[in-house]
């Protein structure tokens, strides 16, 4: 289960990665709060009404070793879901990338993701508006591909031909119709 450090009188949350407590950074810069927290708003108003639920920083408990807290997740099986958190692989889960936690995200993370069976996993960079997505395939997190939100500089480089490749969606692998816009997911960021 969290626990709450205290670390210059600032309360710190702990996660659990394979039976150690790792503290997790001081609470998120602003332009990582404001994207997870985009994130989260996008996948929310797309789940109203269906049976799909996401989650902001939801206490997560993939097994006696590894409870972690990731930014984002959404969760489909229902039993999953108890009152002091989620236990069990969740579908999606999204983890903003920090400074200080980014070679956990994409490291000891998601490894424990990919053993734990999340069948698709975001690793969301603010610094260079990127979103890469792996997807569960013969149990691993496999790169599927990588979106990202371009300068206005380099957009007006770009030929037709480059900004007709330019991926500025996501398709989630959940739902046929749920595709994410970058550009929604970085903005506010200036």
């Amino acid at each position: 289960m969290n626990n709450v450090a205290y670390h210059d009188g600032n309360a710190i949350i702990t996660e659990t990665i394979n039976g150690r407590e790792v503290l997790m950074s001081p609470r998120p810069a602003t332009k990582h709060a404001i994207t997870a927290g985009n994130v989260y708003h996008i996948f929310r108003r797309f789940l109203k009404g269906k049976r799909c639920k996401v989650f902001f920083e939801p206490d997560l408990f993939l097994d006696e070793n590894n409870n972690f807290v990731p930014d984002v997740a959404i969760i489909c099986d229902r039993d999953k879901i108890k009152y002091n958190g989620i236990y069990g692989a969740p579908d999606l889960v999204v983890e903003v990338l920090s400074p200080s936690t980014a070679a956990n995200d994409r490291g000891i993370k998601k490894d424990t993701y990919e053993k734990a069976g999340v069948k698709e996993y975001w690793i969301v960079d603010p610094a260079s508006k990127s979103i890469e997505v792996y997807h569960l395939q013969n149990g691993r997190l496999a790169f599927s591909n990588v979106c990202l939100v371009y300068p206005p500089e380099e957009w007006e480089r770009m030929t037709e031909e480059q900004r007709a490749a330019a991926r500025l969606t996501v398709k989630v692998s959940l739902y046929d119709d749920l595709l994410v816009d970058a550009r929604e997911v970085f903005e506010d960021l200036e």
